[in-house]
């Protein structure tokens, strides 16, 4: 079985597309969560955030441009690469998808081969983003403290597992994790715990290792649904 090398969000109103992509994507290592409209989309999306959306453009009720439209005014989902699947090649449909905030545009019918290349490129910008060491920067941490205040808006509809891993932090580890809870970025951890930013990364890492998490927003529901944060 091909390791996983990212998650992806399709949304296309035609069921065999919308299967044999989901399928080409996940033979080539992707993990792939399917909608077959812009409303579905956006549920999903707010769910779990994929490292990259990938949507039709002629959908019924919302449209491809109208739903990347609702995905850039949110702040969580800015830098969130998007590539436009269509039907329609001509120039100015390309532009007018880039104009709208697409990071890439493929015109049906495509080559399975062109799309996976296409999302593995994109993958691998954003994690170069990342500067070693897995510090995020400032757009991505940004993003994440976002979600991450959506989701403790949501925190008494999040069901707890029934039966709760057990973890074992450290109280630093535990501070560090009721702080990211909180919104707040590594600075400000920093500040309140009386430690370094290196630090605060060190701990955060940690967090990500134990838990089996990747990312802040990822860690937070993690901690939430299994009862980890303490505030």
């Amino acid at each position: 079985m091909a390791e996983m090398t990212g998650k992806v969000l399709l949304v296309d109103d035609e069921p065999g597309l919308r299967e044999a992509v989901q399928a080409y994507l996940e033979d080539s290592g992707f993990e792939v969560q399917v909608a077959s409209n812009a409303t579905e989309g956006w549920e999903l999306l707010q769910q779990r955030p994929p490292d990259v959306l990938i949507s039709d453009i002629m959908m019924p009720q919302v449209d491809g441009y109208q739903f990347l439209q609702q995905v850039r005014d949110d702040a969580r989902y800015k830098s969130l690469p998007v590539v436009f699947l269509t039907a329609r090649g001509m120039t100015s449909d390309r532009i007018q998808g880039y104009q709208a905030g697409c990071d890439a545009y493929l015109p049906k019918p495509f080559d399975p081969e062109e799309l996976v290349a296409i999302v593995s490129n994109l993958i691998e910008r954003q994690a170069d983003r990342t500067p070693e060491g897995g510090t995020p920067d400032i757009a991505v941490m940004a993003r994440q403290i976002e979600e991450i205040k959506a989701l403790l808006t949501q925190r008494g509809t999040i069901p707890q597992k029934q039966s709760p891993i057990r973890i074992d932090l450290t109280p630093r580890e535990q501070d560090v994790l009721n702080l990211v809870a909180e919104g707040l970025m590594n600075k400000e951890i920093a500040s309140r715990l009386g430690t370094t930013v290196r630090n605060v990364e060190k701990y955060v890492s940690r967090l990500f290792g134990k838990t089996g998490t990747n990312s802040r927003t990822e860690l937070v529901r993690f901690a939430l649904e299994h009862g980890l944060v303490t505030t």
